[in-house]
């Protein structure tokens, strides 16, 4: 991104409820540290979804190779 685009977009921002204005800031902010840690960490609620998933895959509830394959040739226009 060029710094001109940066600076017209900040300057719309600042026509945006505050609201609006602090959760961009926030994010901006989340960038930033992702970009100086180099390490990224979840969050409980996404280690949750991760366990989750873990948990699935160990009792076998996703589908096989073949069982997709099944389902994309029979609901996929010839």
């Amino acid at each position: 991104m060029t710094t001109k685009i940066l600076q017209d977009a900040l300057r719309r921002v600042e026509a945006w409820p505050e609201a609006a204005q602090v959760e961009l800031a926030e994010i901006a902010l989340e960038i930033e540290a992702g970009l100086a840690a180099g390490t990224y960490h979840a969050t409980p609620k996404e280690l949750e979804g991760i366990d989750r998933g873990l948990k699935a895959a160990r009792e076998g509830r996703f589908a096989t190779d073949d069982q997709v394959k099944q389902v994309f040739q029979k609901h996929r226009p010839a």
